[in-house]
């Protein structure tokens, strides 16, 4: 059983961080889910939202039990019937579905050399409730209500430009994606032999207004789409040219009604330009989280390089900050994939606890030597979630750091994902 659990402890987390781990929980099982199959259409998926009755997909389950025995083939027969069985029983351990609902994807998952071995995933607690009852038996699991709750719907259009290229995008939720990075072909302002100034001129600028008019356009067919998502247009360039577009009307007037101002000056107009017109815009932004991201790792980037630094990095590190109450607010990393686990030796009963990286990975006993150990699934967690209920115990704000920054994979990739903003220094 892989239960997907809220966080307990009575650890003091706001509510803005226990979406936040709901929703890094939610894309962990989906991560998962989505790589899991089956040998035949034998993995089910079962989806109840919070106004279904228990007891009637219990019922339906039971039905479905009752079809699974017309299966010719004897092993997926067996393996259907198996996959049920336990949806039914982790149903009978609920009254209702909770207040957003739960899924249930359960079945014999190819484990390698033509191996299975049943798996069991339980969401109780997703960032968003369950739209509509799904019953699903497949060679993969259902995941589309999952994937659909993970989509960041609050996004801002970028757009920078100048006379020799443009480039435009999406900055949503932590993301910043450049769609098309577009180049000109208008001419430098210089003479050329042959052709009077003010021709040349009026070539020039006809080149202009047409590059004007493709990037613009471009830009609106791209996000007109989802306008009704986008909470505003962010303007930026090295130069007067991005005033010019906004003010001559190249954009579709829907889009024109989001564009914000002040536009904003910046280097280049790439990709690079869509990067720095986020950090410029920040402010601005104030539902975007990349420019609070940034601000809070290159904070603690430039704190862990002090002689007596106020932050401090790795997990030990991080452990003993906590521990004193010295942690301020604690930086994690999104692909953190690690678990605390509490093991127990069946031979001489000893328990103890500790860090895994694979969930395959199993110790030895130290006490007596035995191999004979098992996994306290009740006080396992992820290790994301216990570093965040101890945090909670000190009143240490939590900010889950993404990959999709150039911040975000400087934390994971050199300092481990585990990072900690201090109260004061520490030995």
């Amino acid at each position: 059983m892989l239960p997907l659990r809220p966080l307990t402890g009575g650890s003091a987390i706001s509510d803005e961080i226990e979406v936040q781990q709901r929703r890094l929980r939610l894309k962990k099982a989906v991560e998962d889910l989505s790589t899991m199959k089956g040998m035949g259409t034998e993995l089910v998926s079962v989806v109840v939202p919070p106004d279904r009755m228990i007891s009637d997909v219990r019922h339906q389950l039971s039905n479905e039990a009752g079809q699974a025995a017309n299966i010719k083939s004897k092993l997926t027969r067996k393996h259907v019937s198996d996959a049920i069985e336990s949806a039914i029983a982790t149903l009978n351990r609920y009254k209702t579905p909770g207040e957003r609902g739960m899924a249930l994807f359960v079945g014999h998952v190819i484990v390698g050399n033509n191996k299975t071995r049943l798996m069991s995933i339980v969401i109780d607690d997703p960032p968003e409730a369950f739209t509509s009852y799904r019953y699903r038996c497949g060679s993969t699991f259902e995941i589309s209500q999952l994937e659909e709750m993970l989509i960041d719907r609050t996004a801002y259009g970028l757009f920078v430009i100048d006379r020799s290229e443009a480039a435009y995008g999406l900055a949503s939720g932590k993301r910043l994606h450049c769609q098309e990075h577009v180049t000109s072909l208008v001419p430098s302002k210089h003479g050329r032999g042959g052709q009077s100034a003010q021709r040349f001129e009026r070539l020039i600028e006809e080149a202009a207004d047409k590059f004007f008019k493709k990037s613009a356009e471009r830009a609106s067919s791209y996000w007109l789409p989802m306008i009704e998502n986008l909470q505003g247009i962010i303007i930026g360039g090295p130069g007067a040219t991005k005033d010019y577009v906004v003010k001559n009307d190249y954009f579709h007037h829907e889009i024109k009604k989001l564009i914000r101002e002040p536009f904003f000056d910046v280097g280049y107009s790439n990709e690079s330009g869509l990067r720095e017109l986020v950090q410029r815009a920040g402010g601005l932004m104030d539902q975007i989280e990349l420019d609070t991201e940034r601000k809070l790792v290159d904070r603690f980037l430039r704190e862990v390089m002090q002689a007596h630094p106020k932050a401090t990095y790795g997990e030990m590190m991080i452990r003993s900050a906590l521990d004193q109450g010295a942690v301020e607010r604690l930086l994690l990393s999104e692909n953190v994939r690690k678990r605390r686990v509490m093991w127990v030796c069946r031979q001489c009963k000893s328990e103890w606890e500790g860090t895994q990286s694979r969930r395959s990975d199993i110790p030895v006993c130290a006490k007596c030597s035995s191999e004979d150990v098992v996994e306290d699934a009740d006080r396992s967690m992820d290790l994301i979630d216990e570093l965040t209920q101890l945090a909670g115990h000190t009143s240490a704000a939590v900010t889950l750091i993404s990959m999709d920054t150039e911040e975000g994979a400087t934390l994971f990739d050199a300092f481990g994902g585990i990072a900690a903003l201090l109260r004061y220094p520490i030995s």
